[in-house]
Order: structure tokens, then sequence, then C-alpha cells
């Protein structure tokens, strides 16, 4: 089955996105530097048995750019109503990078509308800060520096492509990065009037505004209850902790692993892993 494309308005925001297959909801929420086309090698293997739904998050790719909301219990609730506007009550959740702490906090705050979570090469926000040595930071360095106020669209407005390359380089495995047509897309949509500021805006809500949210969960005792499946490369930063420990901090019921020879960029490194862990996952 073709994708479908399409725009809807949905929690007072145009939200694009992809839809494909048939049967329960699979909704796939993309990271930074990117959009939903990092999807594109997983939505025909997903869709066989499931509607897939790669949405564009909010400031992201073909979706709306507002001035605000990049909380991430904004963007869940957008995408809480993005699967109710298409008729589903619960889905299936995939989330890479900031995808999977947008989809953290869907599961945290509307538990019974994501009955499955798979996270991709994350921790939870909360333990990024508390974790932050020398070693994190060295890896973690441009959430400080996205989180100031105009210096990172200044100096990265520049030259989008030299800016979003040194990350498609240096977190993949193979030091040749990503597909050329690839960057060409990111490049292209985060060259977008507002792009740059959205990205940017999505981590400097991590601090102190997502970072408050996560500590009372924690304070409260609050743990995810769904199956959560942890996905990692293990060349990239997560290799090094201990990823799966940290994920039952945090959750009941946690399975995972490290896929070799990939760096952070798991559904375009190493399509074809991530697609048998994520069926076996979704099946069981």
């Amino acid at each position: 089955m073709n994708p479908v494309e399409e725009t809807v308005s949905v929690n007072g925001i145009r939200i694009h996105h992809t839809r494909s297959g048939d049967g329960p909801a699979l909704v796939l929420l993309h990271g930074w530097p990117q959009t939903s086309y990092c999807w594109r090698h997983l939505i025909e293997p997903l869709s066989r048995d499931h509607t897939v739904i790669a949405p564009d998050l909010r400031g992201y790719g073909h979706s709306g750019k507002p001035r605000e909301g990049y909380d991430k219990r904004t963007m869940a609730a957008d995408m809480s109503a993005l699967i109710r506007h298409l008729g589903f009550e619960s889905a299936a959740v995939v989330g890479h990078d900031r995808g999977a702490r947008v989809a953290h906090r869907w599961a945290l705050d509307r538990p019974a509308e994501v009955t499955r979570l798979a996270v991709l090469d994350i921790v939870p926000t909360r333990e990024v800060w508390r974790r932050l040595d020398v070693v994190v930071a060295r890896g973690y360095w441009h959430w400080l520096f996205h989180l100031q106020p105009d210096l990172p669209e200044l100096l990265a407005g520049k030259d989008i492509g030299s800016y979003l390359g040194y990350f498609f380089e240096h977190w993949s495995f193979q030091r040749a990065g990503l597909a050329p047509d690839a960057v060409a897309e990111y490049v292209r949509a985060f060259s977008a009037p507002g792009a740059l500021r959205a990205g940017f805006d999505d981590y400097r809500a991590s601090f102190p505004g997502d970072a408050e949210l996560d500590d009372a969960d924690a304070a409260a005792g609050r743990r995810l209850t769904m199956p959560v499946l942890a996905l990692w490369g293990s060349e990239g930063l997560l290799g090094s902790l201990p990823t799966l420990d940290i994920w039952r901090d945090y959750a009941e019921n946690v399975t995972g692993r490290a896929l070799p020879e990939c760096g952070h960029f798991l559904p375009e490194e190493q399509p074809a892993i991530v697609a048998r862990e994520l069926l076996d996952f979704l099946n069981s």
C-alpha cells in the first residue's frame, strides 16, 4: 500500500504525517535533526499488519512552527490529538531521539493511549541531566549550546548544511554519514523559515520546563507500566552507559539491546535489524 501524506489541524497546530497500512495504530516519532523521512525504510515492513502513522513533530518538517509549545507535554498532546483525529483511541509508539522524549512523556501522561513503547538511542531526559559528567557532556554538548537564546540560530544559520552534516557524520558508525539524499532532505527541511529556531526551541524546553515535570513524576513514583523496548547503537554514547538498568528505574517491563555496528541513527543505519526487533516486540 502506498503511503498517504496529509496535513491536519489538531491541538491548535498543523501536523503533517504519512500514513500507511491497516490494523492497530503504530506511531513513529522522529528526532533532531531529522523529520518523518527517517522512517522511510521501516514504513513498508511495519505497515503489513499495522496502520503506521509517521508525523512531523511540532516545529519540524511540514508541520507548523509556532513560537511556543515545545515542552514535551504539549508535543505529546499533539500526538494524542492526531491519533484520535484519525479514529484511534490508542497506539503502539516508537520514538527516536527527541521523538522518544515526546513518546516517554505521552506514555507517562496518557498511559491508556500507549499500548507499547519503543525508545531508540536515548535514556530518559532526567538521567542526562543527572549524569552530566565530562563523558556525558562531551556527547551531549549540543544540548547546552541549543539551550542558549538566539546564538544557535545565528551561528548554525550561516551554513545549515555544514552544521547538520557534522552530526550526521559524527553520530553515525560509518564516517561517511547518512545517505546523501537523506542529508539533502534534512538540510532542505531545516532551511525553511522558522525551522532552525523551532528545533532549538525543542531543546530549550527541556530545561527547566521538561526537567521539572520529570522530577515531579520521579518524586511521585510514576513509572511506565506498558511493555518498553530500548534499542541503541553499540558505537554511540549509550554504548558506554548501563542503558537497560537506567530504563528499569523508569519502567516496570523493559527489554532491549545494543545494535552492532550502529551509531545514533538506528532507523537509517540498521533498518533491517530495527524492523525485525520492532516486529518481534509488537507481536510478542
